[in-house]
C-alpha cells in the first residue's frame, strides 16, 4: 500500500480552515449568536435613491460608519434611527450646516428635541432597504469578499432604481 502507515502528527485535524479576526472584520463579517453577519449602512437622497453604500461586520454599531456615509456629501437634513443618536455625530452635522434629525435614546440623560414630522420621512430608506432584500444574493450574502458582496449590493441597488421587480411570491 503507497502512503503512509501512521497518521501526520502536528498537523491540525480538522480540514476547516481558520480565519484571524482581522482577516474576517476585512471582509466585513462579524460574529454574532446566530453566526457570521455582515451590515449594510446606506444613505439616500430626499427621492429614496440611494447616494452611498457601505459594508462592515454585524456586530459594528451603526454610528461608526455615519462619517463615511456624510463625507463626500452636503445634506440639508440627515434623518437617522435612534442607532446614530452621538453628541459627536450631531455636532458633525451642525458643522455642516445640517439639520440633524434623530430621537434621542432611551437612555439619554438630557433628551434631544427633533423633528417628528420630519423623521416620519426616514420610511424612504426603510422601503428602499425592503426592495433591496428582495434580492436573495444581498438578503443572505453569498459572496465570500466584502468587494463582490458589495458590488452584489450596488447592482442590486441600480435594479431598484430602474425600478426592476423581483417576484416576491
Amino acid at each position: 500500500a503507497r502512503g503512509r502507515s501512521r497518521p501526520r502528527y502536528g498537523r491540525r485535524a480538522s480540514a476547516r480552515r481558520r480565519r484571524s479576526k482581522k482577516t474576517l472584520t476585512a471582509e466585513a463579517l462579524g460574529r454574532s449568536r446566530g453566526g457570521f453577519g455582515t451590515k449594510l449602512h446606506l444613505a439616500v437622497d430626499a427621492q429614496g435613491q440611494p447616494v452611498e453604500l457601505r459594508v462592515g461586520p454585524g456586530q459594528e454599531h451603526d454610528v461608526t460608519r455615519a462619517a463615511e456615509l456624510l463625507a463626500n456629501h452636503q445634506p440639508k437634513t440627515v434623518i437617522a434611527d435612534k442607532g446614530y443618536d452621538s453628541d459627536e455625530l450631531v455636532a458633525t452635522i451642525k458643522d455642516r450646516r445640517a439639520t440633524a434629525v434623530i430621537p434621542p435614546r432611551s437612555n439619554r440623560q438630557e433628551p434631544r428635541k427633533y423633528d417628528r414630522a420630519k423623521y416620519k420621512h426616514r420610511n424612504l430608506i426603510e422601503r428602499f432597504v425592503n426592495r433591496l432584500k428582495h434580492y436573495r444574493r444581498v438578503a443572505t450574502r453569498y459572496e465570500k469578499t466584502a468587494r463582490n458582496y458589495l458590488s452584489m449590493v450596488h447592482l442590486a441597488a441600480s435594479l431598484v432604481m430602474l425600478g426592476v421587480t423581483v417576484n416576491t411570491a
